[in-house]
């Protein structure tokens, strides 16, 4: 079934609030765009938190384990937090 060429509308809706009314208007190409960036950048600076959190943890067990290596107790490490 050949469903040919089929562009996708993206759509906003604009709500004036004076005449408390809606109405819905396609777009443009430079609006889209910079949604789309906006939401790669919001991705981006995600990710970079995740990997901070991430590296935060694995340096907190490893300064765990070389407290424990030294020959602190849990308990004595638990309190240093």
């Amino acid at each position: 079934m050949d469903r040919g060429d089929t562009m996708s509308v993206v759509t906003k809706t604009v709500i004036d609030t004076q005449t408390n009314t809606e109405t819905v208007v396609e777009m443009t190409e430079e609006e889209i765009a910079e949604l789309t960036l906006i939401r790669e950048n919001a991705l981006a600076e995600l990710a970079a938190k995740e990997a901070l959190e991430a590296a935060k943890t694995v340096a907190r067990a490893s300064a765990e384990a070389k407290l424990i290596t030294l020959g602190l107790t849990v308990e004595e490490i638990a309190a240093l937090k």
